[in-house]
């Protein structure tokens, strides 16, 4: 029985893919369920599973783009039960190969004792120089190992040349067109100890959620009236807090404490405070959210994505920790589906994991603000008139001046600020104890 395999629709909005990468190779025996392939869409990548055991034959390469619905592999059944065949050679066929070459080495050795090189060649050396290049460099490591050029050439015999090889040997000969082997490569040589530099390019296609990824960019700097203001934040307390319970949390909750989820109830605490910069225009209209859906920008193999932490005011750090960590997760494990992505009506993106000290995070439409984090860096401050050393961070607020004000962008971030530099403000909601104990 004959299974086709075709491109499942990712989303509504979403007529085509493209086959990212193959796992399996044409004929190879899969098992149902077994993932087969992976493929991009421009806001996600998924997989391709085997829906029945058997022989799978491939209908597309990668990089293709494929529409929705179109056929991508068949399985044939019939198949199941069939083990794989190794693609080696029997030890019976090496030894027998191994028996030939001594028979015809020994007709061609002469009286002396001297033994002779393969016809054409008058040397061993001569299959060194004219075969391969050996640089200075090397010779001198053969003579320390006291190894010769036939011991050279004896380790190049036993190399099996694999489909590998023969892909990479392919590739330039497609680059310049020409089907002859022994068509010359333009090589550079360097100075030092006249080794080969290399002068190699590669060229491939864009994946096509990194090409939408660049026109969703694009389309902020020109569609957006953006502007990002600026201030720093003292981690002390934060760091005080994480040194002195971060154990304790970990035990009971099965995460250790991280700056992203004190960040982001910050951020939920301060959008209540200025609900404009949760807002977002939509034609002639502007729509305001009355809840904190985070998007949390991650960095996967095949490009950023933000899955998003939703209803983020109504959760304990503890909580959205924990979800933080498992959308990461998934994000990273390329497993992070659309509907965990979708909507969103804030984002905050880490550049310090990286090292980034200051930044202009750019916003992800069609919300109005991004928040960004920076590396966290020792450095003079002054504090009541003394000069001392504190752990500061950087923090950058990218808005939408259509919508937000640069007022109220500049008190939002200061709230932000507060809230980090005072975490005892994030259990009273954003405000000061004193004053809720009093009822003021």
């Amino acid at each position: 029985m004959i299974i086709e395999i075709k491109v499942p629709s990712p989303g509504e909005s979403i007529s085509e893919v493209q086959l990212a990468t193959w796992l399996v190779s044409d004929g190879d025996y899969v098992e149902k369920d077994k993932e087969i392939a992976e493929v991009d869409s421009d806001k996600a990548t998924l997989s391709l599973v085997a829906q029945e055991s058997g022989v799978i034959k491939l209908f597309a390469a990668e990089g293709d783009v494929l529409k929705i619905g179109a056929l991508v592999a068949t399985i044939d059944t019939a198949g199941i039960g069939i083990a794989p065949v190794a693609m080696t050679a029997s030890k019976d066929i090496i030894e027998k190969k191994k028996t030939i070459e001594t028979d015809t080495t020994s007709e061609a050795i002469p009286h002396s004792g001297t033994t002779a090189p393969p016809l054409g060649i008058s040397s061993t050396a001569d299959i060194v120089d004219e075969a391969i290049h050996i640089t200075p460099l090397a010779r001198k490591i053969m003579q320390e190992k006291h190894l010769s050029e036939k011991d050279v050439v004896d380790h190049i015999h036993q190399l099996r040349v694999g489909k590998a090889d023969m892909l990479e040997i392919e590739k330039p000969l497609k680059s310049t067109g020409s089907s002859n082997p022994a068509t010359p490569i333009a090589k550079t040589y360097s100075a030092k100890d006249g080794e080969m530099a290399s002068r190699e390019t590669d060229r491939k296609r864009l994946s096509t959620l990194r090409i939408k990824l660049a026109e969703r960019l694009v389309s902020v700097k020109n569609e957006t009236a953006m502007l990002t203001t600026f201030n720093e934040v003292n981690m002390a307390a934060l760091l005080k807090i994480k040194k002195q319970y971060n154990e304790a949390f970990k035990e009971k909750h099965g995460v250790g404490i991280g700056f992203m989820s004190f960040f982001t109830k910050a951020v939920t605490e301060a959008l209540m405070a200025f609900p404009q910069v949760n807002s977002m225009l939509d034609g002639d209209e502007l729509v305001q959210f009355h809840y904190a859906d985070i998007g949390i920008a991650v960095s996967a193999p095949k490009g950023l994505v933000v899955p998003v932490v939703r209803n983020a005011e109504t959760l304990s750090l503890a909580d959205i920790e924990l979800t933080i960590k498992g959308l990461a997760k998934k994000a990273r494990e390329n497993k992070i589906t659309l509907n965990e992505m979708q909507g969103g009506t804030f984002t905050i993106t880490n550049g310090g994991v990286f090292g980034s000290l200051f930044s202009t995070p750019i916003i992800n439409p069609p919300q109005s603000a991004i928040l960004g984090m920076h590396n966290i860096v020792e450095r003079p401050i002054a504090v009541n008139g003394q000069v001392v050393v504190a752990p500061m961070m950087y923090l950058a607020l990218s808005y939408d001046h259509r919508v937000i004000d640069g007022s109220e962008a500049v008190r939002f971030l200061v709230k932000v600020k507060e809230m980090i530099e005072n975490p005892v403000l994030l259990l009273f909601d954003g405000n000061n104890p004193e004053k809720v104990l009093l009822g003021l």
